[in-house]
């Protein structure tokens, strides 16, 4: 079985799940770039020179491009991801298997003329097609295509999947944690919230806790933060730690209690959810980021919280700082989820086996009951 996944750039998100097919397929499976890193993710330490042998670039030249073309059209499955549709015209046309990988197409609400024009636009370029379906890089996606009556029963739970670390004693991990130690990781910008974790910050100090906040990035928003922590009198219980590469920024949720993730509904996924549940954080995350609801159940591997509520943030973090073993329950079901079905090379394995029972003839919808391939059910959010 040939498979071949079609993205803009090969970074480090998504380099154990290419590994992991790599693995598995060997050379029967390739990653096709259509397109340069940014040299703004190269300064955030994504990517680089170094690329495996599974990896291919259709530009610089047209024997590239054409070398490219035909692993698309004769695999026997392509994943596509953020690149140009147009590159699947040939394979589509013939009926092959197809898989769009994809976040939520509409973080904002449309207006609602908006929706029988994408309804037609989806009707001749995705519905007419009875071999595409949808991975679905957000608990969003699926709800957001029912909306214009798309993927209808083809939607599977999927993700993007970090490193995995398996610890040799998970429980010595959490013991060793800086106490009342609460992590903040993300940019500086408007819809990631970085205000509400320095809110949480200023009830605490003001509750009479005893506890340290350090805040990971950089971004528009930096300076307003600083002088937040300046004016509310908060250097003694707030680090501004500035821009960190991927591995420090693993070493910093490996030493943390709690981990904050307060984006709002345009964080489509939120890699640094599987950063930090796999690092045996207690992560209190806001409920309309994509990956919270497939990665994690409230109360059991980690706390949500209401879009916008801080009252309801403020009162999980407190409740994990005022009960101990709580915390340690809570991280070490974060640990386990990671480790035992939200990581790369347990997607690898039942990417494959979904789709050699669709080569097969041997397909049954979703033959996974759970987590990665399940079926992703249609979720309702704020204005649904």
């Amino acid at each position: 079985m040939k498979v071949a996944f079609v993205t803009n750039y090969y970074n480090h998100h998504q380099k154990p799940f290419a590994d992991a097919m790599y693995l598995l397929l060997g050379e029967d499976y390739c990653l096709i770039e259509t397109s340069r890193i940014s040299q703004e993710r190269l300064k955030l330490g994504w990517g680089g020179d170094e690329r495996p042998s599974y990896v291919l670039q259709n530009f610089g030249s047209s024997e590239a491009f054409e070398k490219c073309q035909q692993l698309i059209n004769e695999a026997d499955v392509v994943i596509m991801g953020s690149a140009p549709r147009s590159l699947l015209s040939t394979r589509l046309k013939a009926g092959k298997f197809t898989f769009f990988y994809s976040e939520r197409i509409y973080k904002n609400k449309p207006p609602f003329y908006k929706y029988p024009v994408h309804f037609l636009k989806n009707l001749k370029n995705i519905i007419r097609h009875k071999n595409l379906y949808l991975l679905c890089a957000s608990a969003y996606t699926s709800g957001d295509y029912a909306k214009v009556c798309t993927f209808i029963n083809k939607c599977y739970k999927w993700g993007y999947f970090t490193e995995l670390k398996k610890y040799d004693d998970i429980d010595v991990l959490i013991q060793d944690k800086t106490p009342a130690s609460i992590l903040w990781v993300s940019r500086f910008i408007s819809w990631k919230h970085p205000e509400h974790a320095l809110e949480v910050a200023e009830r605490l100090k003001g509750d009479g806790y005893k506890f340290k906040l350090g805040m990971i990035g950089n971004g528009p928003l930096e300076g307003k933060i600083v002088e937040a922590v300046e004016k509310k009198d908060l250097w003694d219980s707030v680090e501004i730690l500035g821009s960190m590469k991927p591995d420090q920024v693993r070493e910093n949720m490996e030493k943390s209690a709690i981990f904050l993730f307060t984006s709002d509904r345009n964080e489509g996924w939120g890699a640094v959810l599987n950063e930090s549940m796999n690092s045996a954080c207690a992560v209190v995350a806001n409920s309309a980021i994509g990956s919270v609801p497939f990665l994690m159940e409230d109360g059991e591997n980690g706390y949500m919280y209401k879009d916008g509520d801080v009252d309801d943030l403020y009162a999980k973090v407190k409740r994990l700082l005022d009960n101990a073993e709580e915390r340690k329950r809570i991280s070490k079901n974060a640990y386990k989820t990671m480790v035992d079905e939200w990581n790369a090379e347990n997607a690898a394995k039942k990417f494959v086996e979904l789709c050699k029972t669709m080569l097969n003839g041997e397909y049954k919808p979703f033959p996974f009951e759970k987590g990665v391939c399940s079926k992703a059910e249609v979720l309702k959010d704020g204005w649904y």
